[in-house]
């Protein structure tokens, strides 16, 4: 059986291009012309989301497609390019699915496009949706899985996934997250912020995307979570798995948000990303402490595993590739 992905070179693209092949799947993947994907069992096809020219050769002669082509970004500067990719994008894959009669469409959204409140109120997929948000990249998600239910109504299959905060081995680039992991390795952030997030292992997340297209019902949202944590008990799991000194102190939201000037200059002097913006705060702040798995643990047996074990092999992994 053969599949297509896009965003292969992305940290849960390039485990579900390991994990479909571990399966047995023949698998093609979408790669700008400056990306490489270190499996060299994969068909490489080069373009992009917005050249529907090179989305037509992808989806040609494959039963499924998993669309994970996405930016993700905490800078405002780059809203106009978040808009286009993650919105005309997955509107060109749509097209390029319905040209070549796929037989599913799983499309990766995030689990910010659910109203967190209440938040003493279990979250799962019977919570209503935001209807807008002033985070780009939580808007343009939105918007895409509206392009994508509306293709559902006019015959596609198709699923939406919802992940939560994902991490874990091969994370080349490294990810947002596999960055301020290895930051809080270091003991390189003066300063954690209070509030937490729901932490699930990638290697969790491309099983679960497989199991999803093979048992998810069309037109059905399915949330993948794993554990929340606060971002303090974190650096102490951490520390005590890598026998390292981290961070421990912690900042208020409002004094990190009176810092945030200061964090933008500093990443600017760094060329890095900054390590917290107004929007990630707002996250921090309505993260919800129960987000329930519960139907893709019924509908196709999603199980994420011990957060402690999937930060202990992700640091493992970090020390192999010369990361840390």
């Amino acid at each position: 059986m053969k599949v297509a992905v896009t965003g292969a070179c992305g940290h849960i693209g390039n485990n579900l291009c390991k994990e479909l092949l571990d399966q047995g799947f023949e698998v093609k993947a979408l790669l700008l012309d400056c990306e490489e994907l270190n499996q060299p069992e994969v068909e490489v096809i080069r373009g992009n989301v917005l050249n529907p020219d090179s989305l037509i050769s992808l989806c040609s002669d494959v039963d499924y497609v998993f669309h994970l082509a996405a930016i993700i970004s905490i800078d405002k500067k780059d809203q106009d390019l978040v808009y286009k990719v993650n919105v005309e994008g997955t509107k060109n894959i749509v097209d390029a699915c319905k040209a070549n009669n796929v037989k599913r469409l799983v499309h990766f959204s995030t689990i910010h496009t659910y109203n967190p409140h209440p938040l003493d109120e279990p979250l799962d997929e019977t919570r209503s949706q935001l209807s807008h948000t002033d985070m780009m990249y939580e808007q343009s998600k939105l918007e895409s899985e509206l392009i994508i239910k509306k293709a559902v109504s006019e015959g596609l299959d198709a699923v939406i996934l919802h992940p939560t905060a994902v991490f874990g081995p091969n994370d080349h680039k490294p990810s947002l997250l596999g960055q301020a992991l290895i930051k809080i390795y270091n003991n390189d952030i003066p300063m954690l912020v209070q509030g937490g997030y729901d932490w699930v292992d990638v290697r969790d997340i491309a099983k679960g995307t497989i199991d999803a297209c093979k048992k998810g019902k069309k037109g059905e949202d399915y949330i993948l979570s794993g554990k929340w944590m606060s971002l303090t008990d974190l650096s102490a799991l951490i520390g005590s798995i890598t026998n390292r000194k981290t961070p421990q102190k912690t900042a208020s939201l409002f004094l990190a948000r009176v810092g945030l000037p200061l964090i933008q200059f500093w990443a600017t002097l760094r060329n890095e990303h900054p390590l917290y913006t107004k929007d990630t705060l707002d996250i921090l702040k309505e993260s919800h402490q129960d987000i329930s798995c519960k139907k893709a643990s019924d509908e196709f047996g999603y199980s994420p595993r011990p957060t402690e074990d999937s930060l202990k092999e992700t640091f493992d992994w970090f020390k192999q590739n010369g990361m840390i």
